[in-house]
């Protein structure tokens, strides 16, 4: 080999040798986090870990709430389903009572009774529905059966067999009736 050979070889190895000494310098560097950079990429997982934990308990919350309004809601439709066969027979005892010659005595102690159920019902935000003339929506009534009547309009109810009750927007009980004039 001659000497110029020799000397870019030379040179070659020095520029290698100084680039692997530059990217070792670094790469240590990357390694060696000063303290204070370790304890502030600490500090950002675990606000991290609490920022989660917060957002899972949160959830946990509203839906623990949801679900005790749903299990309210529940309870109290199913024990107003179990009264609403006495509301019948007030109802029916009311208009039995309106045709017949009764003791003013017991009218007057079934409408009482009557009162404080349409009390207690308004307190539940329990509505009656199904009322003659109105419109008639299968969501919410049971049609029994069909009728033609040119005084009533199209799809009304004609007949009330059975009042629906409904909490809120749930329907407790659909009513029954008979509609006039379907389309």
């Amino acid at each position: 080999m001659s000497k110029k050979d020799k000397i870019n070889e030379n040179e070659e190895v020095v520029k290698v040798t100084v680039e692997e000494a530059v990217e070792t310098a670094n790469e240590q560097e990357e390694k060696e986090l000063t303290v204070e950079e370790k304890l502030t990429k600490e500090l950002e997982e675990q606000k991290d870990k609490y920022m989660r934990l917060y957002a899972e308990y949160d959830n946990y919350r509203k839906r623990t709430q949801s679900e005790k309004v749903a299990i309210y809601s529940d309870a109290t439709a199913k024990a107003v389903e179990e009264i609403l066969p006495i509301a019948d027979s007030i109802t029916m005892a009311m208009s039995t009572m309106a045709d017949k010659d009764v003791p003013q005595e017991f009218t007057k102690g079934i409408e009482l009774i009557a009162k404080g159920l349409k009390a207690s019902f308004d307190k539940m935000n329990i509505t009656p529905f199904g009322e003659v003339g109105e419109s008639f929506d299968p969501n919410m009534h049971n049609a029994i059966s069909m009728i033609e009547d040119e005084s009533l309009g199209e799809n009304t109810i004609a007949q009330v067999y059975q009042i629906g009750y409904k909490l809120n927007d749930k329907i407790i009980r659909h009513a029954m009736v008979v509609v006039a004039n379907c389309g």
